[in-house]
């Protein structure tokens, strides 16, 4: 493709973009792709002969856009939000053509200390302490994901607790990690992968009421652990549970592990970003104090494309040196120099993309007030829903939202546990089907509930007001269908 071909069809794909972004509401927010409905629209067989790329095009409507689920639809509830905006793409376009291969300083200086300068302005939106950033001893790096970052975070904790003897030697002896019911399920896999074992991800109970880990039971964990010859290596609290957005209470759980000398990660995956606010900074309590890795997802609720996931962490020293491994074939006199950061210490893959140009754009373009207005829109948006489900007797509320994730289920009255629950799952398939909105479902105190996530760019009041009023209708329907 020469530069003039590029720069036509260059321009016809920005073209479908900005039209795919005007029109998305036309879509149906779920895919109704059967399984098999898009293999069957492709040859069985690559070309032989190269083609032009208005085929491309062409199939990108015909055979595509019918299995995409439109994350970026206004009406989409479901799970959490996956940023995507304007200055995010242009941001990844741009990444995308230089081409760059950042692992070393060397192979791009401008990959690597963009990024150091981005993550030091991201910290310093989100209130995060000093010790993150990158004139101290510790610092920032962007992940492909949180789960990436989990395992970075476990294999750093476990260098630490035993002088790097499991990278060297292998686990000679048992290693203990310590999550509750509620944490990412990312931080098992880690386990698995790292060596310790998912029968040695211990699980602290948690309170029933709030969900959020108990620091007693930890503690007790912690120790039975220790008498009984086990290396504890690492905690995870989390900030915003996938499930309802529980806190875990990390001024209390710093706390344990600081008098058990155990690596505290925090997983605020989701509700880190919300930090921008100074108003909803309170849900980092602790983290100072006691966090030594931190991690949240600009590519969930701040307008950025997947993948961008931001990790601190208060010592870079574990993680370097878990991760570090030089072959002669990387050896440059920048990095003997010990005058630079190289970014693939940070991370379990060798190779990574020039992602900060991304999270750089978005934050220029916005500035921190526009970041504020959109995370504040969510809550917002939020809180209103919640009010109508609070004072509608048909509903349920799990609890008052502490961010923009509502939580709920419609009562379903004359029907037992298990008999509501399907019915609420029922509904929820119902709504899902109809296209005009999608939801996910989570699991809490023994109910199957309804999760409505607010934070997709350009849902508005009238978006939600117009996905409780189809909720409302379809659950009156379905119970009336029930009713002799």
């Amino acid at each position: 493709m020469t530069p003039d071909e590029f720069r036509r069809y260059g321009k016809q794909v920005i073209d479908w973009i900005a039209d795919y972004q005007e029109k998305i509401e036309s879509y149906p927010v779920l895919s109704q792709a059967r399984p098999g409905d898009v293999l069957a629209n492709l040859p069985a067989h690559p070309p032989e002969q190269g083609e032009g790329f208005e085929g491309v095009l062409a199939d990108m409507d015909r055979v595509v856009m019918p299995g995409i689920t439109h994350w970026q639809h206004p009406d989409f509830f479901a799970y959490f939000p996956s940023g995507a905006s304007g200055p995010s793409i242009l941001g990844d376009l741009l990444s995308a053509g230089l081409g760059v291969q950042g692992m070393l300083w060397a192979t791009s200086p401008a990959c690597t200390e963009l990024e150091t300068r981005v993550l030091d302005w991201f910290a310093e939106l989100l209130g995060l302490p000093e010790r993150f950033r990158s004139d101290g001893p510790g610092g920032g790096v962007i992940q492909d994901s949180a789960s990436g970052a989990a395992l970075a975070a476990v294999v750093a904790a476990l260098h630490r607790a035993d002088g790097g003897a499991a990278g060297r030697d292998g686990i000679a002896r048992r290693h203990t990690l310590y999550v509750s019911s509620q944490t990412h399920s990312s931080l098992e896999k880690a386990a698995r992968i790292a060596g310790i074992g998912a029968v040695n991800v211990r699980v602290v109970d948690v309170d029933p009421a709030t969900l959020a880990m108990d620091p007693a039971h930890l503690d007790a964990l912690l120790a039975e652990d220790a008498a009984a010859g086990a290396l504890p290596v690492m905690v995870c609290a989390t900030i915003g549970t996938t499930s309802t957005t529980a806190v875990d209470a990390v001024p209390a759980i710093g706390e344990v592990c600081r008098r058990h000398g155990v690596w505290l990660h925090v997983d605020a995956a989701y509700a880190g970003v919300a930090a921008v606010c100074p108003e909803l900074r309170g849900i980092n309590d602790g983290v100072a104090e006691y966090a030594d890795s931190y991690v949240t997802n600009p590519h969930k609720w701040l307008l950025t494309n997947f993948d961008c996931t931001t990790m601190w962490v208060a010592d870079r020293e574990p993680l370097v040196g878990a991760l570090s491994i030089l072959p002669e074939y990387l050896r440059n006199q920048a990095s003997a120099s010990g005058e630079v950061i190289d970014y693939r210490d940070w991370q379990i893959s060798l190779g990574r993309r020039f992602r900060a140009l991304k999270l750089w754009s978005v934050i220029r373009w916005y500035g921190a007030e526009g970041l504020r207005e959109h995370v504040r829109t969510g809550v917002r948006l939020a809180a209103g829903l919640a009010s109508r489900i609070a004072a509608d007797p048909a509903f349920a509320l799990l609890e008052e939202p502490k961010l923009s994730l509502v939580c709920f289920r419609p009562r379903w009255d004359g029907l037992d546990g298990a008999e509501a629950d399907a019915a609420t799952l029922r509904l929820m398939e119902r709504l899902n089907a109809s296209g005009d909105l999608y939801l996910t479902h989570t699991k809490a105190g023994g109910r199957v509930l309804l999760r409505v996530a607010i934070g997709a760019a350009g849902t508005t009041g009238a978006h939600v007001d117009a996905a409780w009023r189809r909720i409302r209708e379809e659950t009156a329907a379905l119970a009336a269908e029930r009713t002799p």
